[in-house]
């Protein structure tokens, strides 16, 4: 094609440059000051974050119940206070999913500040995410079951996770900050580097490549050591750098972090936030599904890894929705058990609770006694002679929960096990339970609206052009054998785990192939099951991922109705893998050399 006169012809994509996507935020009430950080510490081309996961969404729902029209992420309006002149003068994008529940409330309050700081950048925002006011009208099944979801009129909250061709539509329109509902976490990313590279809808490779540097860089600090299971190598873990993304024309990317900034870039430190919060290796997006069993990744430079040769196929047939609904109240106890007769002194605590408490026991929705022991033997100091006995009790009456239940505790202060004392005694609260259902992508247009400006609408559908995917081969080597020493299985082996909805994810990772043939020899379901007795009755899938020798396991219903509801300690499963590695198991001495 020729250009017009005074036209300047386009560059062919396959030449166009990498395009360097920073990220600034990995959860609502990251650290303020990393947008800054990344804009002035070093050439960057576009600006993003994630904001949202399951439970901020619940958060923004009560949130915008108290403040209408003030469900998203305000923190990002005031990050943008401190970079939006930045960001203009340097030819900056900006791009979020900051917007949650209310992405057009956040586009008029970032409008404000602009105007408050005297500029003038052109504001998008894209919705269409938003199904609760169409609840009544639309047919959901539950992700996982395929269930009906029920009379929809008990939800707060109920959006589709969608893609990001509206973003690509507003950057081609000329934004300078798009703003987004529930867009994936990756797709923030992907948006920008699709309409960089100018992709079509069936780049399936490149999309991958793109979903993939997303899915490393969405968690920020988590991609450049922290949270990583061997820390101890991280040479500066005081204020770690946040990561971006350099991605190029093909879809590989090399991950790093602005010069000087603490923290580490290292095939381990990539290799543990590809496992985060993931299922089976088709990584499900609304754009394309990655596999990840086809990546490859390679150390480059001080704090450089390169992602490549990840294999894409068209998404799945149906949108994911997370939908979130009052689950009732609860109330939270834990009492300190000391010295002696640790488990007597909890069944005498228990019978005098219950024959105090107005309610009886089988009259709550839901009740969780258990006994922790946190104790030692021959203690050395108050703490370590002390275990714990904690209760939680759900129901959808308030009054059952709250001053009963302290009165009925209290009241045995003087009364039963010596040495009685609260750790918590806690307060009825609500709760809320999570619910993903599926919908037709069709019934989800996307609407792209500039601020007093044009408004279009972006089809969420994907084509159907199929892909044939080869998963990429493993280590060839030999099982290792020979003497073993007792050890805790971390001491070879690196873990990521997270929450899953009711689910909980668990991926682990081997630094050799020789560690990792011996892993997956060893870490079977029924073996993580035995180290984690906790999933003794739970269905586990097992996801080898051979290529970035790493295995990932899929928990079920570990963390029963999500995170909000979740009666576990780590309701967010955040130190599950901490607690595999934990456990010892017998390693071969070649292992450790």
């Amino acid at each position: 094609m020729t250009a017009a006169p005074g036209e300047t012809q386009p560059e062919p994509r396959d030449l166009r440059p990498p395009i360097r996507i920073a990220n600034c935020s990995g959860f609502y009430g990251d650290r303020l000051s990393a947008a800054a950080e990344m804009v002035e510490g070093g050439p960057i081309d576009v600006l993003t974050g994630d904001w949202l996961a399951e439970l901020t969404m619940l958060i923004l729902a009560r949130t915008q119940a108290k403040r209408p029209g003030g469900g998203y992420a305000r923190t990002f309006v005031a990050q943008m206070e401190q970079v939006m002149g930045t960001c203009l003068d340097k030819d900056i994008k900006v791009v979020t999913n900051a917007g949650g529940l209310d992405p057009d409330g956040c586009a008029a309050a970032v409008a404000e500040v602009a105007d408050k700081l005297g500029l003038a950048p052109k504001i998008a925002y894209v919705a269409g995410d938003n199904l609760l006011s169409r609840l009544g009208d639309l047919e959901l099944d539950h992700f996982e079951t395929g269930e009906p979801i029920g009379d929809p009129a008990r939800f707060i909250s109920a959006n589709a996770y969608i893609g990001g061709w509206g973003i690509v539509e507003a950057l081609n329109m000329g934004a300078d900050i798009v703003i987004t509902g529930r867009a994936t976490d990756a797709a923030v990313v992907c948006g920008p580097a699709a309409w960089h590279h100018g992709w079509a809808r069936d780049d399936w490779d490149q999309l991958a490549g793109a979903i993939v540097a997303g899915h490393v860089i969405e968690c920020g600090t988590q991609a450049t050591g922290g949270n990583y299971s061997f820390f101890h190598e991280i040479p500066d873990l005081m204020h770690p750098g946040f990561p971006w993304a350099e991605i190029a024309a093909d879809g590989s990317s090399v991950i790093g972090k602005h010069d000087g900034t603490a923290g580490e870039v290292n095939v381990g430190t990539v290799t543990s936030q590809l496992l985060y919060e993931i299922g089976a290796p088709a990584y499900l997006n609304p754009d394309v599904t990655s596999r990840f069993d086809t990546i490859r990744l390679e150390q480059v430079g001080p704090d450089r890894v390169r992602i490549f040769d990840t294999e894409g196929e068209p998404p799945p047939a149906t949108l994911k929705v997370a939908m979130n609904e009052w689950g009732g109240h609860r109330h939270d106890l834990t009492i300190a058990l000391t010295g002696m007769d640790i488990e007597a002194k909890a069944e005498l605590l228990s019978t005098a609770f219950w024959h105090e408490c107005k309610t009886p026991r089988e009259e709550f929705a839901s009740v969780a006694e258990r006994l922790v022991r946190t104790d030692k033997e021959d203690p050395a100091s108050n703490e370590e002679a002390s275990a714990q006995w904690r209760l939680t009790l759900k129901d959808p009456d308030e009054r059952k929960l709250g001053r009963p239940i302290f009165d009925a505790m209290t009241g045995l202060a003087l009364a039963n096990i010596p040495g009685f004392y609260g750790i918590s005694m806690g307060s009825a609260s609500p709760f809320g339970v999570y619910t993903p259902a599926v919908i037709d992508p069709a019934l989800v247009p996307m609407d792209v609206v500039f601020l007093d400006g044009p408004r279009t609408v972006v089809d969420s559908t994907s084509p159907d052009t199929p892909a044939d995917v080869e998963p990429a081969p493993g280590p060839e080597v030999a099982v290792p054998d020979g003497p073993t020493r007792r050890l805790p299985l971390g001491t070879v082996v690196g873990a990521r785990s997270g929450d899953k909805g009711g689910n909980a994810n668990l991926g682990v990772f081997a630094r050799s192939d020789e560690a990792y043939v011996w892993m997956e020899q060893l870490l079977t379901a029924d073996k993580v099951r035995e180290l984690l007795p906790e999933a003794a009755d739970l269905r586990i899938d097992v996801h080898p991922l051979p290529s970035i020798r790493s295995i990932n396991f899929l928990i079920h219903g570990i963390l029963q109705e999500g995170v909000a509801a979740s009666t576990r300690q780590d309701g967010q499963a955040k130190s599950l893998g901490e607690w595999l590695r934990a456990r010892h198991v017998d390693i071969p001495e070649a292992l450790l050399s």
